[in-house]
């Protein structure tokens, strides 16, 4: 056996006849063992987002490999137009029109008040048969099937080269999971091969198929009942004038373009020219007006040799149309050498163009646009429309009911745009089936499904980590067009950081969070929420939550953050609030101020926190104090990246569940890059996927945790942690290291101390001073306090007694806490030391 025969690719393999022949009687098994596991959106995502970066590179041993396999003439731009379809973006925004996101395979709830959950999934086997000498229809129409999660046979033809197998070939060694490979089998062999056809299309779900009536019919043949006929057949485009734009050197310039561009071998490119007249003398005239600037383009940029079946064609074509002249039905200009030809017809009627810059001028005035055209509307595919703009839309309008799917100006009828339908319909809708399950009310808190038997699986991150402030220089390279949104984060830990999405990105972080609130307990059709965060400054709480609650349908109070605490307290009363969104500092604020009037009300059943963390001891109280049921994360996040992690009803204090829809999670040892013991803390580090406008991978985003082992018992697979402070809590004073976290855990376990808790460092005289700062409660005081912290704290009391340090524990009003301007965050340490 040589290399030269094995021209089929079989899952991961090459492989000859024989073989593929003995795999092809048994693809009814293999189809049913790659489906058994799902295929992750990312992971085809990733594989050819790396494909694309190598084909873009000359140098690549990729591209070096597969410009080996393009057809004899045929340049590597070829290689270049494939990399622009699979690049991320172009293949993101394809999911997103069509499917609706980039994980449109997962069950989630497109209505929040209702357990029923809808996916879009795959159909199962998708047979591609593709055309010849169409290098890049192949690959690309079985990367379609792979964004719907279908295994996927394709039949490229016994005269084209093994391009398609070779770059799939690539593709499937890219994705380290080996599923891609699984679901990729790329047959070449005649259609005249009527028994491995037959093998091919007999245990499909779809057939996807190019070509003419004639192939369409034969592979029809061998599609059993039931199977999904994908038709991409041969289309018919046209270009229709009104008068102003006929009498417009610019309007036929564009027109003269959009026929020389690809020599009319496009579906797109114009083969007949309607004006909108009746005046046979107005067609004729317009015709050798259109043909002196045919005549002036520029020739063809590549060989366009016609073969003996095409020339027959041409001059039959044109023959026809010379001899009617004689009865004053038409009237032809041509090229002296054959290159072009302009056909003037009186009669309406659409006509087939021979190609190679042949085209019929008609007139159909457009009261009879819809008549003259519909007969023909299994053909039409673009109208290329010129005139004033009430004119457009009036024959777009007329065009689209005639059977066209697609209108553009002159000079754009052969472009396109990211996302669009292909000939009336979307691909990926074609190769997916929508699915949906009912459920009961055990299903409440189940915002996904999927979630209840699998996690997601992401590759695993590579490159660099990132910090904070690499992240920022990274906003200097975000494309413009991908900075649509800016949020600017609450500055709670330093200068506050510029955050840039585009809207795409942050709808999709919206609805991840919307899903984790579900998963809180959070009920959109009952809770009647204020939603308390600050708002302002470009900083994104308010906003965000705003966004949340408008996708779960959620009745909302749109009050933010105000001062006037009574006016705040009113307005819950009298709206019948009885769910709190917000800071813990500003909710606990709000409530003690107001605990007469808030107390009597009795309606507050629920708070959603963010940004901060209640103590255990606080969330005592609320619950025993003012009667609230349910004190929970609203999410674990940060402003750049978007939601990390929610809690579920069975989660309490730090402990969250990761968003792992969005992200994969890492953690580091902190004085070293390399993964903790399972259990140890370490650096929370994040990675974020599903983004198109800033890659953020593997960000220190500064937070401490620690996986938690084993199932959680609400049944979500996905990954939990525990929060356990940031970096910054930890403060180098007097030689020592200390913790904001150990004096919040000491006032609060060994004094029942409920409230806020703030660190002041500065600089005597004579040595540092460490400043506590509380609230006046009916607690111990700040006697009792100090003395608590020198006892329960090693390092602290041995840098008091070495006269390093002194320690200070005052009271303050919460007002006079320091709080970070634009978010209201307690500021947990404020350094004021200076040098």
């Amino acid at each position: 056996m040589t290399e030269s025969v094995q021209h089929h690719y079989w899952q991961g393999t090459f492989v000859d006849d024989e073989e593929a022949g003995r795999r092809l009687a048994g693809l009814s098994a293999t189809v049913e063992a790659a489906l058994a596991e799902p295929l992750e959106t990312e992971t085809v995502l990733a594989a050819c987002e790396q494909l694309a970066a190598a084909l873009l590179d000359p140098a690549h041993p990729t591209h070096v490999r597969l410009a080996k396999h393009l057809a004899e003439g045929e340049d590597t731009s070829v290689l270049t137009e494939l990399a622009a379809f699979l690049s991320r973006p172009e293949l993101t925004t394809k999911l997103r029109r069509e499917l609706g996101g980039t994980s449109p395979q997962r069950l989630n709830r497109p209505d929040a008040k209702e357990t029923v959950y809808e996916a879009w999934a795959p159909v199962g086997l998708v047979a591609h048969i593709a055309p010849g000498n169409a290098a890049t229809v192949a690959p690309l129409s079985l990367v379609e099937g792979l964004l719907a999660g279908n295994v996927n046979v394709l039949k490229t033809s016994s005269a084209d080269t093994l391009l398609a197998q070779h770059l799939l070939a690539e593709l499937a060694a890219l994705d380290p999971t080996g599923a891609i490979a699984e679901r990729v089998i790329v047959l070449r062999f005649s259609s005249s091969r009527q028994d491995w056809l037959s093998m091919v299309c007999a245990p499909a779900d779809a057939v996807a198929v190019w070509g003419g009536e004639s192939a369409v019919e034969g592979v029809a043949a061998h599609v059993p009942p039931g199977c999904r006929l994908v038709e991409w057949g041969h289309k018919i485009s046209f270009a229709y004038l009104t008068r102003d734009a006929w009498q417009d050197p610019a309007a036929l310039a564009a027109l003269a373009t959009d026929v020389c561009l690809h020599e009319q071998q496009a579906c797109s490119s114009p083969q007949v020219v309607y004006l909108d007249t009746e005046d046979h003398a107005e067609v004729f005239a317009f015709a050798e007006r259109f043909a002196a600037v045919l005549g002036g383009m520029p020739p063809a940029e590549r060989d366009t040799t016609t073969g003996p079946a095409e020339e027959a064609e041409l001059t039959t074509t044109e023959l026809i149309a010379r001899l009617e002249e004689h009865l004053d039905l038409t009237r032809v200009i041509a090229a002296p050498d054959g290159s072009w030809r302009v056909m003037a017809d009186t009669r309406p009627a659409l006509t087939a163009s021979p190609l190679h810059r042949s085209v019929w001028v008609k007139p159909l005035p457009r009261k009879n646009l819809l008549g003259t055209l519909r007969p023909m509307r299994r053909y039409l595919q673009t109208a290329g429309i010129a005139g004033g703009r009430t004119d457009i839309a009036e024959l777009s309008r007329l065009a689209l009911a005639a059977g066209a799917t697609r209108v553009t100006p002159l000079g754009r009828m052969l472009g396109g745009y990211s996302g669009e339908p292909h000939d009336g319909v979307y691909a990926l809708q074609r190769y997916s089936r929508r699915v949906a399950v009912q459920a009961d009310e055990r299903f409440a808190t189940t915002a996904c499904l999927d979630d209840l038997t699998r996690p997601v699986s992401f590759p695993p991150p590579t490159g660099p980590l990132l910090d904070k402030a690499a992240v920022q220089e990274l906003n200097d390279s975000v494309d413009r067009r991908d900075a649509e949104l800016y949020f600017r984060s609450g500055g709670s830990t330093g200068k506050p950081a510029l955050s840039l999405f585009t809207y795409e990105d942050y709808d999709t972080q919206m609805r991840a969070a919307a899903r984790g609130l579900l998963a809180a307990g959070y009920d959109p059709a009952r809770d009647r929420t204020a939603n308390l965060f600050y708002c302002g400054g470009m900083y994104g709480g308010f906003i965000s939550f705003f966004s949340i609650l408008e996708r779960l349908g959620g009745t909302q109070l749109p009050m933010a953050a105000g001062p006037d605490h009574r006016v705040t307290a009113e307005a819950l009363v009298a709206h019948g609030a009885d769910t709190l969104f917000g800071m813990p500092s500003y909710l606990w604020q709000l409530l003690h101020e107001q605990a007469d009037l808030l107390r009597s009300y009795g309606g507050i059943r629920k708070i959603f926190y963010g940004g901060e963390h209640f103590t255990a001891e606080q969330r005592r109280t609320l619950t025993e104090t003012f009667g609230i049921e349910t004190v929970r994360s609203i999410t674990y996040g940060s402003t750049d990246l978007g939601p990390l992690g929610y809690q579920c009803t069975e989660s309490t204090g730090g402990v969250h569940h990761l968003h792992a829809d969005l992200h994969t999670m890492e953690i580091l040892e902190t004085e070293a890059d390399r993964p903790v013991p399972p259990g140890e803390t370490g650096r929370l580090v994040f990675s974020t996927h599903a983004r198109r406008g800033q890659n953020l991978g593997r960000y220190v985003i500064g937070d401490l945790g620690r996986a938690l082992p084993g199932p959680c018992a609400c049944g979500n697979r996905s990954p939990r942690f525990e929060l356990l402070g940031r970096g910054g809590d930890v403060m180098r004073v007097a030689a020592y290291f200390l913790n904001y976290r150990r004096f919040v855990a000491i006032a609060e376990q060994d004094c029942g101390y409920r409230g806020e808790l703030q660190v002041l460092l500065a600089r005597t005289e004579v040595r540092e001073q460490l400043t506590v700062r509380v609230e006046a409660t009916d607690t111990e005081g700040p006697r009792e306090l100090r003395t608590a912290f020198l006892a329960g704290y090693e390092e602290l009391r041995s840098a008091v007694d070495d006269r390093l340090l002194d320690l200070v524990v005052e009271t303050a009003d919460g007002a006079d806490f320091a709080r970070t301007a634009t978010s209201g965050k307690l500021r947990a340490v404020v350094d004021n030391r200076q040098g």
